[in-house]
């Protein structure tokens, strides 16, 4: 929480993005064959599952196992999580009646979520709980594509060709998301994190112009709780100081751009979190740690840094891997926080 806020620290503190998941053995054994959006909504198995990786990781964070789409099936959305796939949508938006029918997200529609973060506070203590919600262009972008997408053909036509019927989409699933980080933060969550995943296929003049002003409603209709708001996606080198602009305390970063160089691209006044190649984890050992050890000098000239990966953690990475690298970040980086 310091670091978010650009506060002194005894160490950088860690987590790491998807560090409750599938390079988990007990993961795999408490999901069983439940389907991914059932176990969303099972509040024991949801607890579970965040706390998995605090018994292996000295991290200084716990996150809310659930998926951006969650909020999507809560209002009716027809979706599925098909494994080896990700979220596929049954009737893709792509028109203004659809649109319309895209309805306000509201707490009642999902308690497991208040009961999860209630019952979580309660075994964390002091360890931080983070709540997360997907960002407004990546959802459009399941939304109008019906699932994942390398170039998000029909999602740009609309952006640039209906820029009205874009603008109202984006409107509504701000409104979702906020609704959804709202009721997270009022039961518990003590930092929050937009997950706007592959924004980073948007020019920044597009960006600026289609999906900025959507993301500023959502900090700001945070901004009341106080709770550090952390900025992510994947590929955003050229928008970071964009993604700062739009209100987060925090900016994440991708391992494309060297923490020290993102220094450079975001605005003062912001922290800095990342930015580990997840596939240095598959990497010996000693390569990874060096290469920690060059992410923590790096961030050691950003105002605040919160130590993480790139992006999630690859399901074959091995958790022996994970508790070293968190035990690392610590030692190393408080050598650096003692000396004069």
């Amino acid at each position: 929480m310091n670091a978010c806020r650009r506060l002194p620290v005894p160490h950088t503190p860690v987590w790491f993005m998807r560090q409750a998941g599938r390079s988990l053995p007990e993961y795999r054994e408490a999901r069983g064959a439940v389907p991914m959006l059932e176990a969303c909504a099972i509040p024991d198995l949801i607890v579970e599952i965040t706390m998995q990786p605090l018994r292996r990781y000295a991290v200084d964070a716990a996150i809310f196992f659930s998926d951006i789409v969650v909020p999507l099936k809560a209002i009716g959305v027809d979706l599925d999580i098909k494994p080896g796939v990700g979220p596929v949508i049954a009737d893709p938006i792509r028109d203004a009646a659809a649109v319309g029918r895209l309805r306000p997200l509201w707490p009642d529609d999902v308690p497991y979520v208040t009961e999860a973060v209630s019952s979580l506070n309660a075994e964390l203590g002091d360890i931080p709980l983070i709540g997360f919600a997907g960002g407004p262009f990546t959802l459009a972008s399941y939304l109008i594509e019906g699932g994942p997408s390398k170039n998000h053909e029909r999602t740009k036509a609309m952006m640039y060709g209906e820029p009205e019927l874009w603008a109202r989409l984006l409107d509504r699933l701000a409104d979702i998301a906020i609704t959804y980080l709202k009721v997270q933060v009022e039961a518990g969550a003590r930092a929050v994190q937009l997950f706007d995943s592959w924004v980073g296929g948007v020019a920044p003049a597009d960006y600026r112009r289609s999906v900025l002003p959507h993301s500023e409603k959502i900090f700001a209709a945070l901004e009341p709780y106080g709770v550090p708001r952390i900025h992510f996606g994947v590929g955003t080198g050229e928008l970071l100081g964009l993604m700062g602009e739009a209100g987060a305390d925090v900016v994440g970063v991708d391992w494309r751009v060297p923490l020290d160089e993102a220094v450079r691209r975001v605005d003062a006044g912001k922290a800095l979190q990342g930015n580990l190649d997840p596939a240095i984890l598959l990497a010996p050992w000693e390569v990874a740690a060096e290469r920690a050890r060059e992410v923590l000098a790096q961030g050691r000239t950003a105002e605040g840094h919160v130590f993480n990966l790139g992006h999630g953690v690859l399901p074959s990475t091995d958790p022996g891997v994970l508790a070293r690298l968190a035990d690392l970040v610590h030692e190393e980086s408080a050598v650096h926080a003692e000396a004069p």
